[in-house]
């Protein structure tokens, strides 16, 4: 879902890339890449479309910020006018299009405006207070520290600082890209963005529908209907699961979707919902009568019950799942079915479970050095 196109401007015209989402109108998001490789917008670009934003990447000409915003300015206003477009539009820009986004909001109509490393936008800190739109920047290397106590004073500006980071550290191929920063940034930046503008999908509402076909109807091929075309699942302890959709597939229908004991049990304790995951920390209960290949590879039914304390962190792109990371106490697994000895080990079977469920059982006790604190003073 996405061409190219030319946007009239004063003077001539602006060329452009459109990427688009599968479906429906949605708002739109111009993104502003500076001197960045096209390759590598484009993709970004596209990553926008997926999340729900029909996204606008003009190719500007290169100078004076206040020169170049208002052909900015003119792709804000293209934008608002596609067939499509509904509602709010926001910018997006990294590098020089970070500086460029910081003014778009202090200066445009944009309604909302996100900056990836701003180059000099430390420079541009008086307009902070006249800020039109909310403002969110993601800051690497020099000048962060100015940028962040600036922030504190101004009301429409949110700013996080990246340690150890340098600009391109969230441009997919870039020699800083660097992949813990750019999540973290990624889901600040959709938590802007959806805050301000939608859109708003019920991910929690698809998360039950997923986890209904793993273990209810154990549905592989519904259960890969809930996902974008190549997701990645981990089960962490035991690095079980795939990445892309011939893998997963192959996982899902021969290793877990039928794979796991009749009586699985998922009891909810928390959740928490964010703007493009779900934390869901939960109970996982079962008795050992079948091979369960994603949580114990290669043993043999030991007829065993075991119940386990288990967190999921799920990424969501748009209205599909995108990945899973998966968490659980792999020793406490061993140590109820038998092939764990927890003598003389801080490690623990069902007792891990039952403190779980009930946090007034004692804590500490496999700590032996608790005792010798009882009678020190507090």
């Amino acid at each position: 879902m996405s061409e190219t196109i030319t946007i009239p401007a004063a003077g001539g015209t602006i060329g452009a890339y459109l990427a688009r989402p599968a479906q429906g109108s949605a708002p739109g998001v111009v993104l502003l890449g500076g001197t960045t490789p096209d390759a590598a917008m484009r993709q970004i670009a596209d990553l926008l479309a997926e999340e729900g934003y029909v996204t606008l990447l003009p190719t500007l000409t290169q100078g004076d910020p206040a020169l170049v915003l208002t052909e900015v300015a003119v792709a804000i206003g293209h934008l608002r006018g596609l067939d499509g477009v509904a509602g709010k539009v926001g910018v997006v820009g990294h590098a020089e299009g970070g500086l460029l986004a910081y003014l778009a909001a202090a200066r445009t109509g944009a309604d909302v405006a996100v900056g990836y490393a701003p180059a000099g936008v430390e420079d541009y800190l008086a307009e902070a207070a006249g800020l039109k739109a909310p403002v969110l920047l993601h800051l690497a290397g020099d000048g962060a520290e100015t940028v962040l106590a600036a922030a504190k004073t101004a009301p429409m500006l949110r700013a996080y600082g990246y340690e150890g980071q340098a600009a391109g550290f969230a441009i997919p191929g870039d020699a800083a890209y660097d992949l813990p920063a750019d999540t973290m940034a990624w889901t600040r930046t959709l938590a802007t963005l959806k805050g301000v503008m939608g859109p708003v999908f019920d991910i929690e509402e698809l998360w039950d529908l997923h986890t209904y076909h793993e273990f209810a109807t154990r549905d592989v091929g519904a259960t890969m209907d809930t996902m974008v075309p190549e997701p990645h699942v981990n089960h962490v302890p035991t690095m079980t699961g795939g990445t892309g959709n011939a893998e997963m597939r192959r996982f899902y229908g021969y290793h877990f979707v039928n794979s796991n004991p009749e009586d699985t049990r998922l009891i909810p304790m928390s959740r928490t919902i964010g703007a493009d995951r779900v934390v869901d920390e939960m109970l996982f209960c079962f008795t050992h009568t079948c091979e369960i290949d994603w949580m114990l590879p290669g043993v043999a039914p030991t007829g065993r019950y075991v119940e386990i304390p288990l967190v999921g962190i799920v990424a969501f792109r748009g209205n599909k799942l995108l990945s899973e990371h998966i968490y659980w106490d792999q020793a406490s697994v061993l140590v109820q079915v038998g092939l764990l000895d927890p003598a003389g080990l801080p490690v623990s079977g069902h007792e891990q479970a039952e403190k779980f469920m009930d946090v007034t059982r004692p804590s500490n006790t496999l700590m032996a050095a608790w005792a010798t604190s009882a009678d020190k003073p507090i």
